[in-house]
C-alpha cells in the first residue's frame, strides 16, 4: 500500500479526487523545513508544492520513491539526488496558462492606465475638489496596441502571451538565450528585446543560467518608457537592481508575482518601496477555480500513472 503525504495542502483549497489504488493519504496545511524529514516517515510518495525537498530530506527518507510536485516549478526539489537515489519526480503541466497571462496582462494595463495611482487620488478626495471635470493623470498613459512586447521564456505560457498581445495589436519580440552568438529564426537577443520593447514579460523557469538573468546592467538597457513583468520566479531577477532602477527612474513601472523568498521578509527591498508604479502580488496569478481543478486532476493522474508502472510528466536534470 502506498502511503502518500502532501506537505502543503493549503496551497490547493479544491477537491482533489481520490486515487484509484490502495493508499494512505496524509495531508497537512502546511509544513515548516525542520518538519519535513519527520512528516515523511515511513512515506513512498511525497506531494509539495513549495515545501523544499534537498538531498538532506531524501537522505532522511528511505521509503521515498515518488516526489509530486504540485506545481509546474521544479527548482525546490534536488533532481540530482533524486535522480542518483532513483526517486522518480514529476510536475504538472499546462494547467494555469490561462490565469497566468490574464494576470500579466491585469499587471500591465494596471500599470500603462496607472489605475492604482488614479483610485488613490479620488479616494483621497483629489477629484472632487477639482474646479474642472477632468483629473490629470500623474502622466499621459499609453496604449497596448502599437507597442513592443519582449517575452523571456518561450514555452506554453509564452506562446499564450504572445497571442493575447497581438490581440491587443502590439508586436512581439521572442528573446533568445542569454549569451546565444547567433539568434535563432524568430528569436532576437536578449540585450535587443530590452532595448526595443515596450514592456519586457519574465516567463523562463529558475535555472542556474537563469538566476540573476536580468542584473542591473540589462534592467538600464530598457527604455525609460518601459515596465517590467515578472510572473515567472524572483530569482530571475536582481531585486535589489529593479529597486534602485525603480527609484532612478530606469524604467517606467514594474509588476512582480513573485519574489526570490517566499514568504518574504518584513524588509525585502520591493516591500519597502511604496512606489506607484510598482505592484507586487503574492504569487497568485497561476489561481483561479478552473486553473486549481486542472491541477488537482492532474496531480492524482500523476500519482496513479506512477503507481500503474507508467509514470508521466517526469521531470530530470538534463545533466546527471
Amino acid at each position: 500500500m502506498e502511503r502518500i503525504v502532501f506537505l502543503d495542502r493549503e496551497v490547493l483549497p479544491t477537491t482533489i479526487r481520490t486515487p484509484a489504488f490502495d493508499h494512505s493519504w496524509q495531508d497537512y496545511l502546511s509544513t515548516r523545513q525542520d518538519e519535513v524529514v519527520e512528516r515523511l516517515q515511513g512515506a513512498t510518495i511525497a506531494i509539495t508544492n513549495r515545501v523544499l525537498i534537498p538531498e538532506t530530506v531524501l537522505a532522511g527518507v528511505p521509503s521515498l520513491r515518488f516526489i509530486a510536485i504540485a506545481a509546474t516549478g521544479t527548482d525546490g526539489v534536488d533532481l540530482h539526488a533524486c535522480q542518483r537515489r532513483g526517486i522518480l519526480v514529476s510536475n504538472i503541466r499546462n494547467w494555469c496558462s490561462s490565469s497566468v497571462t490574464e494576470h500579466i496582462f491585469a499587471l500591465i494595463l494596471a500599470l500603462r492606465r496607472q489605475l492604482i495611482p488614479l483610485h488613490e487620488a479620488v479616494q483621497q478626495g483629489a477629484w472632487q475638489q477639482r474646479l474642472s471635470p477632468y483629473l490629470p493623470p500623474p502622466s499621459i498613459p499609453y496604449d497596448l496596441a502599437g507597442n513592443t512586447m519582449g517575452i523571456i521564456g518561450y514555452g506554453t505560457l509564452g506562446k499564450r502571451v504572445e497571442a493575447l498581445a497581438h490581440a491587443f495589436g502590439m508586436k512581439v519580440l521572442i528573446a533568445e538565450h542569454k549569451g546565444r552568438s547567433v539568434a535563432r529564426p524568430g528569436r532576437t537577443s536578449l540585450q535587443e528585446v530590452l532595448r526595443l520593447s515596450d514592456i519586457v514579460t519574465v516567463l523562463c523557469p529558475l535555472t542556474e543560467e537563469t538566476r540573476g538573468l536580468l542584473g542591473e546592467e540589462e534592467l538600464r538597457l530598457m527604455n525609460t518608457h518601459a515596465v517590467l513583468i515578472n510572473c515567472a520566479r524572483g530569482g530571475v531577477v536582481d531585486e535589489q537592481a529593479l529597486a534602485r532602477v525603480l527609484q532612478t527612474g530606469g524604467i517606467a513601472g514594474a509588476g512582480i508575482d513573485v519574489l526570490s523568498s517566499e514568504p518574504p521578509d518584513r524588509e525585502h527591498v520591493l516591500l519597502n518601496l511604496h512606489l506607484p508604479h510598482l505592484i507586487v502580488t503574492p504569487h497568485l496569478a497561476w489561481m483561479s477555480r478552473a486553473s486549481l481543478q486542472r491541477l488537482a486532476d492532474q496531480l492524482v493522474e500523476n500519482l496513479e500513472a506512477f503507481v500503474g508502472g507508467q509514470p508521466q510528466n517526469l521531470v530530470y536534470p538534463r545533466h546527471p
